[in-house]
């Protein structure tokens, strides 16, 4: 079995992907490792620790999930 080079497989990969219907995005997530991330992360916890919305959000995915269980 030949192989190709990378660029064209990929291409019909994503010519595949997007036969069945799909289609790429590209997403943007919180770097992790920039400073003050981790000090962020428990600011706005603490914010939300006692937030009755966010208690009441928190026992709907807690119900979710048992679900299937």
């Amino acid at each position: 079995m030949p192989t190709t080079a990378p660029a064209p497989r990929m291409q019909q990969y994503r010519q595949r992907l997007r036969a069945a219907g799909l289609r790429p995005i590209q997403l943007w997530v919180p770097d992790t490792k920039a400073p003050g991330f981790a000090e962020e992360c428990r600011r706005q916890s603490a914010a939300l620790a006692h937030d009755s919305a966010e208690l009441d959000a928190a026992k709907f995915i807690e119900a979710a999930g048992a679900w299937n269980a």
